[in-house]
């Protein structure tokens, strides 16, 4: 089994950020996960499990989330602010040759950074997310995050996460339910539970919707023509619609597309196909 060293990285503006380190010293390059708006590096826990034994594999919690401090000035919760925070972990951490695997926010950081740097990575994965954020889904998120209160025990932050996600996710059997929920919640008190992420987060976003999502994307996307990259998108997402990955693929012909059944925003790359081709996807890297 694969273990993570634990690291710990200081921003510019003094916060504490965290990141699980999966060591590999005969890794042809590093594999960097970004975790989704209220998620954190626990969400890549049984990816990280397969891709270590070939990649030094570097999952980071963004401020706000997981193990990272918490911003005290809610403001600087937007894309801009995770990306510088993203490269600074990677200068501390001496990483200049990677692939990009985002999640839903973590995949809009991923096409920031791959236009910017795109010296630093050498293709990119994009789990259900794409250059239109479909409005439906962005409202749903809207509608839960920043909301969501303590739970007395497991059971009750199952029933929170179910209420939130059960349609995106039609076949969780109840151990994959309670799995999901402890990389959600954690330990404010005994017996108490508490989202693993701070609900300011959704004060930007609620205020202004750029914050979370910024205007046109499709000008970002072309400029990363040269960047290989695959699309991976959940059935039943109501973020990514298959119009958009139509029009992704257009404009970008050697863009690689796999769809994940029984599977909304966002697929939990836990799933045997994303799995699968995840791993063709980097190996020809």
């Amino acid at each position: 089994m694969a273990t993570f060293e634990d690291r710990w990285v200081t921003t510019g503006d003094g916060l504490k950020l965290y990141a699980r380190d999966y060591p590999n010293d005969s890794a042809p390059f590093t594999v960097l996960c970004l975790h989704g708006l209220t998620r954190n590096s626990a969400d890549f826990e049984d990816l990280a499990q397969v891709l270590a034994r070939h990649y030094r594999v570097v999952v980071m919690d963004q401020r706000g989330r997981g193990r990272s401090d918490n911003d005290p000035t809610p403001a600087n919760y937007h894309l801009g602010t995770y990306v510088a925070d993203t490269l600074t972990l990677l200068d501390a951490l001496k990483v200049d040759d990677a692939a990009l695997i985002g999640t839903s926010m973590g995949g809009l950081m991923s096409m920031v950074l791959g236009s910017t740097a795109p010296q630093r990575f050498r293709g990119m994965v994009l789990n259900d997310i794409g250059p239109v954020v479909e409005a439906a889904g962005l409202e749903r998120i809207r509608g839960y995050v920043g909301r969501g209160g303590s739970a007395a025990g497991w059971d009750e932050a199952v029933e929170q996460i179910r209420a939130n996600n059960a349609a995106a996710f039609p076949n969780l059997s109840d151990q994959e339910w309670l799995a999901f929920a402890r990389r959600l919640y954690r330990e404010r008190s005994p017996g108490e539970l508490e989202p693993a992420y701070d609900p300011a987060i959704a004060e930007p976003m609620n205020a202004d919707t750029t914050a979370a999502v910024p205007g046109d994307l499709w000008e970002l996307f072309d400029t990363l023509a040269d960047m290989p990259m695959l699309v991976l998108r959940g059935e039943l997402s109501d973020i990514l619609s298959a119009e958009t990955v139509a029009e992704m693929a257009r404009r970008k012909p050697g863009l690689q597309y796999l769809e994940i059944p029984q599977r909304g925003h966002a697929p939990l790359l836990s799933e045997a196909p994303a799995v699968r081709g995840i791993e063709d996807f980097l190996r020809e890297l």
